[in-house]
């Protein structure tokens, strides 16, 4: 059998240990063809491709980022462009697509399947935001290194007496900003799931100085939105309003502005830092590097049973095959009884 594999949407942790597995266990196991689809789906419009044997994916699974590359090409805003993924794994003789990507890869990936393509999912996304799997790889390893950046702030804030804001990643989904900071033992949570009164947030930081605790660390998502009204949801915080090819804003900035209202509204110091792309890069924690490899086998596996139109996903401790549509259906978003634990050591 062929299989073509590739990468699309942001780069992240765990993906190039994925590549590593499925390449192994293909060539190993069934003696499969393994093709490389470089930069994501654009790879399959252009035709760029590469073989991939076992020396290809030596010493892969501690890299960050993705040996076949990425982008966030979309084929439905290109005129044809189902058409053309189509004919053009026709003409590779490809047998079938393994796609890792989060929401927006996985469905075109679930488009294409509806239309006659072979073709499987393995999540990835450090939001963990995906439906269907209890983790995807890459947010472990963004969340420990929320949490290590988190750790290191706590010294500057307490030295200087400030109010230190960090902005993490988390377009919808408050995830990496609720165990990172969780772990790293901040006083302040902010998440998308529960718009926030500012003046709440300063009546913290006026109870922590005046309780003789002279600092305060507030973690924030970047998708985190003020509380207008009462039955409103406010507005996210944007850079600029250009889009990418799925139709997402820009979002950074809400550690800048809450930096500003909260030392305009206390009189105390505050700062901000915003983690942004360090968070996606570098060396996978050791259970991303292990659920990434478990998903790539299982992926071949999926393959080999036929099981097309399906994503790997973490049920437990068990890795099964989920349906895209089952998948792709709702945000997974962090759960009220998570967020009640870590109000706990609010303030």
């Amino acid at each position: 059998m062929r299989i073509g594999i590739l990468t699309g949407g942001g780069d992240c942790p765990g993906l190039n240990a994925v590549i590593r597995a499925i390449v192994i266990k293909s060539i190993n196991v069934y003696q499969d063809e393994v093709i490389g689809i470089l930069e994501g789906w654009r790879g399959l419009l252009e035709e760029k491709y590469m073989k991939l044997e076992k020396s290809d994916v030596r010493g892969i699974i501690f890299r960050g980022g993705t040996i076949l590359k990425t982008s966030r090409t979309n084929p439905l805003k290109i005129e044809n462009g189902l058409n053309k993924i189509i004919k053009n794994i026709d003409k590779a003789k490809i047998d079938v697509i393994a796609a890792i990507g989060g929401e927006d890869t996985l469905g075109i990936a679930k488009k294409l399947f509806e239309a006659g393509v072979k073709i499987i999912g393995i999540p990835k996304t450090i939001d963990n935001d995906l439906a269907g799997t209890d983790y995807t790889f890459g947010f472990d390893t963004a969340v420990n290194v929320a949490m290590e950046a988190i750790d290191r702030v706590h010294s500057t804030a307490e030295s200087h007496s400030r109010v230190l804001i960090v902005e993490v990643m988390g377009r919808h989904t408050g995830w990496i900003a609720i165990e990172s900071g969780m772990a790293s033992g901040a006083d302040v949570i902010l998440i998308p799931e529960r718009p926030f009164d500012i003046d709440s947030i300063c009546d913290v930081v006026k109870k922590r100085h005046n309780a003789g605790k002279d600092f305060t660390i507030v973690v924030v998502a970047e998708g985190a939105k003020f509380k207008i009204e009462a039955e409103t949801d406010g507005t996210m915080i944007l850079q600029d309003m250009e889009k990418d090819a799925f139709g997402h804003v820009r979002l950074g900035g809400i550690g800048s502005v809450l930096a500003k209202e909260i030392e305009k509204r206390t009189g105390f110091e505050a700062r901000f830092v915003i983690l942004g792309h360090i968070q996606r890069g570098g060396t996978p924690t050791a259970f991303d590097r292990v659920l990434a490899s478990r998903f790539g086998v299982a992926a071949v596996d999926l393959i080999h049973k036929g099981e097309f139109g399906k994503m790997v996903a973490l049920k437990g401790l068990e890795i099964v095959p989920v349906p895209f549509g089952e998948a792709l259906a709702k945000t997974k978003t962090v759960p009220d009884d998570l967020y009640a634990a870590a109000e706990v050591f609010f303030g």
